[in-house]
């Protein structure tokens, strides 16, 4: 039986004692839940108070069952549009981790290697580690001798060697030590060695079951949702208003067509019975100050985008994400796996004449040969059939390296010395086809200085002089200000005695540079991010020098006064002298997990909206504390939880689409508002004038009820169908507290609805404009050519407000869906004039009658050029 772990009851035993392995998940929210959450959207509170307020009148006979129903569907379809999509997302990723929950892990039970599903293991169990394997709890090494990598943790890309435990270690008072050469813990990665583990911490109580913990605190508003109770506050103010001054006004009209103002009120049944009208009206116009096709809007627009996104390597967990990405004022971002490739790269082999070679294929035979068996006999990694098995990042580098290459009759390694940070090499000694010698790999500055001679392209060993010598350490040193780290290869045609490589007489073979490349299309990215007007900063645990480096190549550090700080510098500021400083910071090295969650509070403190990269469970707080938190798809579990977005591909490319994709939503319901603004404003101003000029009725309720149904819900589905733009990253990010409504939107309502509501004017008080349409006693033809002309005037101002520039038709072939929803609009509009009659107040047009509504409608395309470029000439000057 093997002398570790525990026997079936034993396990039992602990099982029933202290639980399992088991991570306690985050609260989820169920259907039900979410839809609870979309009722307390501000403007649809408003939606269903007006929804309440029309049921007490329909019930009382007086209100409109068409106006009551419209009203229920609107909110019914907004709520559960945006519930679906965001919960179909939410199981999406949820597929997405069944990967994670399949992991498996091998343990000795009665003295057996079994393997467990990893949440089965419980405290005491003995658990195998190989090369590859995560580690599946905290504890401590038992046997064997392992590198981890612990970057998932704590950030540090330095690989943590462990150690066995002697037999009176103890596990300590909760101290966390990732530093602790004994102690193992949950969600690093075995990268080098084998050993059995014995499980401490298991679950909740692991470090990285803490850190699951810290992923409930409460979310901030998006400033999307901002920016919408802002509006929804002066809306309601709006309509409220209007509502009452529209009901006095139409009371006063009463009294003053009924010519005696005391006889009037004395008239208690004709007072109530237009009192109830005026209120009716009043109550109708506020809802048609309401838009409430936003919330549906929001909801399609957001639905349609995260499927694009989807397609582009982005999964959107929540729909805030998005629509947050579009305002992201800073983005604090990883550098491994993001920025950079993500793995190393041999760039550059370079001899100790100086000779550079840009790859393994063009080495010289002998160079090529001596190459390939420091590779694959000079390393603790396993090799089979002359590849590597497994092996830390390096190693693997130099696997990709070699490539295919096998020698005909491979070398025996008669003796092996692993690397050890106190003599910064490994060598082998190796014998075969009548040879024998040793190969050595390591620090090029401890190498270097025991080399006497170097291998020439012919093969030929050549005297290293030590100004050669110099002017190596010279070409290291401009590789190392790019990032490039340098590893020495050598030969010794001795027998070695003892551990150590002589002090002199070694042979250089070549130097590597090692790099792990910036993406070429991050690059692109990051300088389009930026040029949105968003501050981007690197946070890496990688050393000053390297960081300053890949910053300088990725185009983050560019001009003299912007700021790279290490961690311990970081340490030693206070808060307001970070944020003072923060708006010039491009880098922070060798950080640690709680400076990321600093800066982002004080980043947040500041009011801006800040977004967070990253991949580990040290990085799952301060992606959870981001208003917008990008995960990486290769990153842990936790970290993806945490996150609001999961960047699937780990590209810094596709956080520019969200970041494009989250503007597209915001302009396109900017779209929307001023598109719907505009018909209620007018509405309101037509209604309210109508009865100080001696109009009656210049919209009924069923046109308004039609106007509001129509022109919100289809409208929506028109504008949620906007392309993304590559113009929409050049302009600046919106301020979180700023409001929605621009002073530019503003004016462009503004001018709108005054258009329309003068253009109502003329046709109920121009006589020109009377007699060209048929004379009738109740002149129903001019009120149906208003009505058509006003809906025709509402749909050319769709194709005003989608477009800032004077081309209206400018990328429609990319939201085909805006014609096709306009155009039936006009085809229902037509309709109803033959089908409408006393209930919506129409009667058919003829052929001369549809010109003149044509053109009128038509000429709010007009004014809005004409404002455009006055607009223009404005900005110019």
């Amino acid at each position: 039986m093997n002398k570790f772990g525990l026997t079936t009851e034993e396990a039992s035993k602990a099982l029933s004692e202290q639980g399992n392995n088991a991570l306690t998940q985050p609260p989820r929210e169920t259907f039900w839940d979410k839809l609870w959450e979309n009722f307390k959207d501000p403007i649809i509170r408003i939606l269903i108070l007006a929804l309440l307020v029309n049921v007490v009148f329909v019930y009382m006979g007086h209100g409109d069952w068409i106006e009551t129903m419209g009203i229920f569907l609107a909110i019914i379809l907004a709520t559960f549009v945006s519930t679906y999509s965001e919960y179909s997302n939410e199981n999406a990723f949820q597929k997405l981790q069944e990967e994670a929950s399949r992991i498996r892990c091998k343990v000795w039970r009665d003295g057996e290697p079994v393997e467990l599903h990893i949440d089965d293991i419980v405290v005491g169990d003995a658990v195998i580690l190989e090369a590859g394997d995560k580690v599946p709890v905290d504890g401590i090494l038992l046997d064997g001798d392992v590198k981890l990598d612990q970057a998932a943790l704590n950030g540090e890309s330095k690989e943590a060697h462990k150690l066995i435990a002697p037999p009176d270690f103890t596990w300590g008072d909760g101290t966390i030590d990732f530093l602790d050469e004994h102690k193992l813990f949950r969600g690093s990665v075995v990268v080098e060695g084998q050993g059995i583990m014995q499980a401490v911490k298991i679950g909740d109580s692991s470090i990285y079951g803490q850190l699951t913990q810290e992923l409930k605190d409460d979310e901030r508003d998006s400033p999307l949702k901002l920016k919408l109770k802002g509006l929804a506050h002066h809306i309601s103010q709006f309509g409220y208003a209007g509502g009452v001054l529209i009901a006095l006004a139409v009371m006063l009209h009463k009294a003053y067509l009924y010519g005696d103002f005391g006889a009037y009120f004395a008239n208690t049944p004709l007072l109530l019975s237009d009192l109830v009208q005026a209120v009716i009206l009043g109550i109708i116009i506020i809802v048609m100050a309401v838009p409430e096709g936003l919330p549906l809007m929001i909801a399609i627009v957001s639905s349609l985008n995260m499927k694009k996104m989807l397609r582009d390597n982005v999964l959107v967990r929540k729909l805030v994400g998005i629509e947050t990405a579009g305002s992201l004022n800073l983005l604090f971002t990883d550098k491994t796996g993001t920025i950079t490739k993500g793995k190393l790269e041999v760039v550059r082999f370079i001899t100790g004449d100086r000779q550079e070679y840009p790859a393994f294929d063009v080495l010289p035979a002998k160079l090529k040969a001596f190459t390939y068996q420091n590779v694959v006999l000079n390393t603790s990694a396993a090799v089979s059939d002359g590849a590597m098995v497994g092996g830390n990042m390096t190693e693997r580098a130099l696997s990709n390296y070699v490539g295919s290459y096998r020698m005909e009759e491979m070398l025996h390694r008669d003796k092996f010395i692993p690397f050890n940070s106190a003599n910064k090499y490994s060598w082998a000694a190796v014998s075969g086809n009548g040879e024998r010698y040793c190969l050595a790999k390591g620090a090029p500055e401890k190498l270097i200085l025991q080399t006497s001679h170097y291998w020439d392209a012919e093969g030929n060993r050549q005297p290293l002089t030590e100004e050669m010598k110099k002017t190596l350490d010279d070409r290291m040193l401009e590789l190392a200000a790019d990032a490039i780290r340098m590893l020495a290869l050598c030969t010794y045609e001795s027998d070695i005695e003892g551990d150590e490589l002589p002090a002199d007489g070694l042979t250089l073979v070549g130097i590597l540079g090692i790099r792990d490349e910036v993406r070429p299309e991050a690059i692109e990215a990051i300088a389009e991010v930026q040029d949105a007007g968003v501050q981007i900063v690197m946070i890496t645990g990688d050393r000053r020098e390297t960081a300053v480096a890949i910053a300088k190549d990725a185009g983050l550090l560019q001009r003299p006064n912007e700021l790279v700080w290490t961690s311990a510098e970081l340490a030693e500021m206070s808060d307001e002298q970070v944020k003072l400083e923060l708006h010039k910071l491009r880098v922070v090295a060798r950080a640690l997990p709680m400076d990321k969650s600093r800066l982002v509070r004080l980043a947040q403190e500041m009011n801006l909206v800040v977004g967070m990269t990253g991949d580990g469970v040290n990085d799952s707080p301060a992606l959870k504390k981001a208003d917008v938190g990008f995960a990486m798809g290769s990153g842990t579990e936790v970290a993806k939880e945490a996150g609001d977005i999961v960047i699937l591909d780990d590209n810094f490319l596709s956080i520019k689409q969200a970041i494009l994709y989250g503007r597209t939503i915001y302009n396109s319901i900017c779209k929307f508002i001023v598109f719907q603004l505009t018909i209620n404003f007018s509405a309101v101003a037509i209604n309210f004038i109508a009865p100080f000029i001696g109009i009656d009725k210049p919209l009924t309720i069923t046109q308004i009820l039609w106007i509001n149904l129509v022109m919100d819900t289809l409208a929506a589905l028109a504008f949620g169908g906007e392309p993304a733009l590559e113009k929409y990253l050049r302009e600046n990010p919106k301020d979180r507290s700023a409001p929605i409504v621009s002073k530019k939107m503003l004016s462009t309502i503004t001018m709108g609805g005054v258009y329309m509501t003068f253009i109502a004017i003329l046709f109920y008080k121009s006589s020109y404009v009377d007699h060209l349409f048929r004379n009738a006693p109740d002149h129903i033809y001019t009120y149906t050519g208003f009505f058509c002309t006003y809906i025709f005037m509402a749909v050319a101002n769709g194709f005003n407000v989608r477009v800032s520039g004077l081309n209206l038709l400018e990328h429609i072939d990319k939201n085909k869906g805006f014609l096709n929803v306009m155009a039936l609009i006009v085809a229902i509009q037509v309709l109803l004039t033959y089908v409408g009659g006393r209930i919506l107040r129409t009667t058919p047009l003829n052929l001369h009658e549809w010109s003149v509504v044509v053109l009128f409608g038509l000429s709010i395309i007009v004014v809005d050029l004409l404002r455009k470029s006055v607009c223009q000439m404005l900005e110019k000057k």
